[in-house]
C-alpha cells in the first residue's frame, strides 16, 4: 500500500477528506475562534489570512512524498473544522507519525478528535500494515500530551533540545507510540469512548 495515498476516511462524526484549497475558507473560520495560531508552542497552525498559503505548503510536501494531509470535516455541517497529517513516512520500517493536527476550539472535546485519530490509526494499522504509529508533542503542550495518552499511546521518551523554534525558543519533544500488538485493545477503547460520548446523559 502506498503510504502517500489519501483515501477519504469516513466515520459517524467526521470525515477525513484529502486537504484541498477548497477547504481554506472553512479552516480560516475554524481557526479564528480562540485565535489558535497565537499559542506559542503551536507554530504549525496558520492564521486565518495565511490559511490558503498553509494549505499550498502542505500540498507541496505531499507532492514531494513527505507527508499526507487531510481536512477534518464535521459530518453534521459538511464544514472543515481542522487539519490532521501523517508524516515521517517510513514504509520500509512500516511506521509513520500522526501529527501536525489542529481542531477548532469549539470542536475540541466533542469526540471529533477521538474519531479522527481512530480513522487514521485504522488506516495505518489495517490498510498500510504499520507495526508502529508515533506521536510527537511539545513538552509544554500539556493538553495535547494528555490527549495522546488518552488514545492509549505510551510515552517512549523525550528528545531534549530537539528543535529550535522560529522565535528562538528550544523545543523538547515528547515521543509517544502505539504498536501493532496494542492496536486491537486501543481500537476497542476508542470505540467505547465514542459510544459513551454519543450516549444520552
Amino acid at each position: 500500500m502506498d503510504f502517500t495515498a489519501r483515501p477519504t476516511l469516513t466515520g459517524d462524526l467526521v470525515t477525513l477528506a484529502p486537504l484541498s484549497p477548497e477547504h481554506a475558507a472553512d479552516l480560516a473560520e475554524a481557526v479564528a475562534a480562540g485565535e489558535l495560531w497565537t499559542t506559542w508552542y503551536a507554530t504549525h497552525i496558520a492564521a486565518p489570512e495565511t490559511m490558503a498559503d498553509d494549505i499550498d505548503a502542505r500540498l507541496a510536501l505531499h507532492a514531494a512524498g513527505q507527508s499526507v494531509p487531510w481536512a477534518i470535516v464535521d459530518n453534521r455541517t459538511g464544514h472543515a473544522v481542522g487539519i490532521t497529517t501523517v508524516l515521517n513516512l517510513e514504509p520500509a520500517n512500516r511506521r509513520l507519525e500522526i501529527g501536525s493536527t489542529w481542531i477548532g476550539r469549539e470542536f475540541q472535546r466533542t469526540g471529533i478528535n477521538t474519531e479522527a485519530k481512530l480513522l487514521l490509526l485504522r488506516h495505518a494499522f489495517e490498510s498500510l500494515g504499520c507495526i508502529a504509529v508515533e506521536f510527537r508533542v511539545h513538552w509544554h503542550n500539556q493538553q495535547s500530551r494528555a490527549a495522546v495518552a488518552r488514545l492509549g499511546a505510551k510515552q517512549d521518551g523525550v528528545l531534549r533540545n530537539h528543535k529550535v523554534w522560529p522565535d528562538g525558543t528550544i523545543r523538547d519533544t515528547v515521543v509517544f507510540s502505539i504498536i501493532d500488538g496494542e492496536w486491537p485493545t486501543v481500537r476497542q477503547s476508542l470505540i467505547q469512548r465514542l459510544a459513551a460520548a454519543r450516549s444520552p446523559r
